[in-house]
């Protein structure tokens, strides 16, 4: 009997002190992740739609379908999120206006109404331990025996593990004549999603990719000479509009607000400072080792 007890506890030992002896890396808090997901995935989804057949229109967005998209997300607070219908609506109305659609603020005022609606806006994700995932088994086995010492829970001991976070988006929209209902024009469905991983081996870690990262990470910062070929497809896709929607673009030349830039800068700070008269040029040969000779 005592040496089952001497046993048991040996073995709880080599496992506590191998649980040890591995590397240890965590992420202790994903809101910024989620939100990074959620509007990656808004991004993704959006750039996907073309409003070009619309080019020149007068068009109201209607968002009423729209406007409950996002607004809570499992365990982070509903004030710390940041992507919700806004984001999702601000997206849509970029998009249509880099396609040269005239947005107006009041349904009278349009000749072609675009009904918006989401359907999915949210996150995942799952996690598989390639090891002995923590247990009390042998513990709880321990209390059934009397005289037994407990035996400590065994600490998850894992060769690698992968955490995996993913988001989805889905938007749909379709115009019609504000007069008549007639239909003209329907975007079809729009889906995306985006993801980030975390890789840890033998305890080191985390490794990350996914679609939200430049490249791959480690503990945080990216690795020199990575490059993320899920983003670069992203960036690809973006362009179906005409315009990148992830990248800034300029519309329209503003001669008057350049000259305007121009002038400021070219006004003196102190406009009301005497104008001191120039004095005689005093050529660099002359100062010698001192420039303080030129006084």
């Amino acid at each position: 009997m005592n040496r089952d007890r001497n046993s048991i506890a040996f073995f709880a030992a080599c496992l506590s002190l191998v649980a040890c002896c591995i590397g240890c890396g965590t992420t202790k808090s994903y809101t910024a992740t989620e939100q990074l997901l959620m509007s990656d995935a808004v991004d993704s989804t959006i750039s996907k739609i073309d409003f070009r057949p619309l080019r020149g229109q007068k068009i109201f967005l209607d968002t009423t379908y729209a406007a409950a998209a996002g607004k809570s997300i499992p365990g982070v607070p509903t004030q710390a999120n940041l992507v919700t219908s806004d984001y999702v609506i601000s997206g849509l109305r970029q998009q249509m206006v880099a396609a040269g659609c005239l947005l107006v603020e009041k349904r009278e005022d349009a000749d072609i109404v675009c009904e918006a609606r989401c359907g999915a806006l949210g996150t995942d994700g799952h996690s598989v331990i390639y090891g002995i995932p923590a247990s009390n088994g042998f513990g709880a086995a321990s209390s059934l025996i009397a005289g037994v010492p407990s035996i400590p829970a065994i600490p998850e001991i894992s060769l690698a593990k992968r955490d995996l976070k993913s988001a989805a988006s889905k938007v749909a929209i379709f115009a019609y004549t504000r007069d008549t209902h007639e239909p003209v024009w329907q975007s079809g469905i729009a889906q995306a999603g985006s993801s980030a991983r975390d890789t840890w081996f033998m305890g080191i870690g985390p490794w990350q990719y996914g679609t939200i990262y430049r490249g791959t990470r480690f503990a945080g910062k990216r690795i020199k000479g990575s490059e993320n070929i899920e983003m670069n497809s992203q960036y690809a896709e973006a362009e179906i509009n005409g315009v990148n929607y992830r990248e800034g673009f300029i519309f329209a030349d503003l001669p008057d607000a350049r000259s305007n830039i121009a002038a400021e800068s070219a006004r003196p700070a102190y406009p009301n400072a005497p104008i001191m008269p120039a004095g005689p040029t005093v050529r660099s040969s002359e100062l010698g080792n001192n420039p303080m000779q030129s006084r």
